[in-house]
């Protein structure tokens, strides 16, 4: 049986140039029990380049979990051992971007077509710690997309040690599509997931791809173990805002987005006097308005001043006083 040890009813997921530290602490202010996933890390950087730079993170961040890239079973041994050190509280082995760089490297998407070596990879992970060790994958690639092809990669990977799986319910063109377009071009087929759980009961499976609305997650959570969501937490991540209430069944939350920013606020106050630029953690937080009369306002402020010389902290203040008044 899947470890219970942590919630994964409903994760942000691993956004490259995105979910950076300074986007997961702003989100975890909306929400204390979303599972929040690092950008993915490859190999490469944390073993040759200095570690901290990409592993460090804010206790209030927790629960996190560490997305690797890669495919050498000993390197990933390695960095699985420096999530533990950083007391990650998962390590999530990326095999579904389709992206060029990642195929050059041997990594993401292209690894469906070696579940031999991903069940290598995954065994060399697990005995490195003690942490859940997790895939996160498409339903197929090119032409490898049958169900049977899936069921194979499921089964072989699990028995190497993996329990988890977080599944983007599209295929991968890995070639003739850009990355975007492998996010918008293949359909989305919810029910192949739902099978999946439906023949492994005993596996976890997150369901990833489309989710715009609670009401949609919660739907799904009648056919898998959790939902994880994308762009959507991104550009409105006040859809998180009565995500503890309604997916995690904590008392109902009365904090406005106003507040929100008062809470983030000394946290940028603290990183700008470690010389961390204003904008480095305003960008994350343009679609907090999103829906709500003064949001263009808001996002345009920060967009057009936050680059000036001299800003500080103080922009959010003047940024929410044109949404409020």
């Amino acid at each position: 049986m899947f470890a219970k040890t942590v919630s994964r009813r409903l994760c942000v997921a691993p956004m490259l140039d995105w979910t950076d530290r300074y986007c997961r602490y702003f989100l975890r202010q909306i929400s204390h029990q979303v599972f929040l996933y690092t950008e993915m890390v490859t190999t490469g950087a944390l073993l040759h380049r200095e570690p901290s730079r990409f592993l460090d993170y804010h206790a209030e961040e927790h629960p996190i979990a560490l997305q690797l890239g890669g495919s050498d079973p000993k390197e990933l041994a390695a960095c699985t051992r420096l999530a533990a050190d950083w007391k990650y509280d998962e390590v999530n082995l990326n095999v579904g971007c389709p992206s060029d760089r990642v195929q050059s490297g041997r990594f993401g998407a292209c690894l469906m077509a070696d579940p031999q070596l991903v069940s290598d990879c995954i065994a060399a992970m697990s005995e490195a710690v003690e942490l859940p060790v997790t895939v996160k994958h498409r339903i197929g690639i090119d032409n490898m997309d049958s169900y049977e092809k899936l069921a194979r990669f499921v089964d072989t990977i699990s028995l190497a040690g993996c329990s988890t799986f977080i599944v983007h319910a599209r295929k991968a063109w890995l070639q003739g599509l850009s990355p975007k377009q492998n996010r918008e071009i293949p359909p989305l087929q919810y029910e192949v997931v739902h099978r999946l759980k439906k023949d492994f009961p005993r596996l976890e499976f997150i369901i990833n791809g489309g989710f715009k609305t609670l009401a949609q997650i919660e739907q799904q959570l009648d056919h898998v173990d959790g939902v994880m969501i994308g762009r959507e937490a991104y550009q409105n991540p006040w859809i998180l805002a009565q995500s503890d209430a309604r997916i995690f069944g904590q008392p109902y939350s009365d904090q406005t987005r106003q507040q929100i920013v008062a809470k983030v606020l000394p946290f940028i106050e603290q990183q700008h006097a470690l010389g961390v630029p204003v904008h480095r953690i305003t960008r994350h937080m343009l679609g907090l308005f999103q829906g709500q009369p003064g949001a263009r306002a808001w996002r345009r402020y920060l967009s057009e001043n936050v680059h000036k010389p001299g800003t500080g902290p103080e922009i959010l203040t003047k940024a929410l006083a044109l949404v409020t008044r």
